[in-house]
């Protein structure tokens, strides 16, 4: 109550988060909507002031985590199909208009964003290492490679009309002969 006996409107300062990490989002069986599974869900209160920086270190803390994560928003109005991506001040500024926007005047106390973390894809290809493989375990690798044949190749044995040209490698296997090229 304000001096004058009147009430004072309830503005809050804080925002809450609702932030699940560690799952993946799935479509429900029944009827196909996206829905989160797994993971953890916690709820982080903030100040409506806080910079895209600090949020990002206040989220990475209770994770666990000192990972950049990638921070991911629902709007109010949407389905899980379409998250916003979170990555400026501008747009977390924009994220926190757009529910005030939507929710009624006396709803920004309990007002709660729901936001999804995860790990950044990393874009960097990592190669394997030379292969100091010998062709012995380079041929029985391509022998698993091969496809089966049915039982009835296996009893009676193929045998070429001619020999293979010369540089084919050739061995037997089930009881058929397999060409390397």
């Amino acid at each position: 109550m304000s001096r004058d006996g009147g009430k004072t409107p309830t503005t809050t300062t804080t925002i809450k988060f609702l932030c699940s990490y560690g799952g993946r989002i799935l479509p429900r069986y029944p009827d196909g909507k996206l829905h989160y599974h797994g993971g953890e869900t916690r709820v982080l209160s903030v100040e409506r002031s806080i910079s895209f920086a600090e949020l990002l270190m206040k989220l990475g803390e209770m994770c666990g985590t000192s990972l950049v994560l990638n921070l991911r928003c629902q709007l109010p109005t949407e389905d899980l199909d379409a998250l916003v991506s979170i990555t400026s001040n501008e747009y977390l500024a924009n994220l926190i208009e757009e529910y005030d926007r939507v929710a009624p005047p006396p709803a920004p106390p309990s007002l709660k964003i729901r936001a999804f973390l995860s790990a950044p894809k990393t874009t960097k290809k990592v190669s394997p290492p030379p292969s100091t493989t010998s062709p012995k375990l380079s041929y029985s690798v391509a022998a698993m490679l091969l496809p089966k044949m049915p039982e009835t190749h296996w009893r009676r044995p193929f045998l070429p009309s001619r020999p293979p040209p010369a540089g084919v490698l050739t061995t037997r296997w089930r009881n058929s002969t397999v060409c390397l090229y």
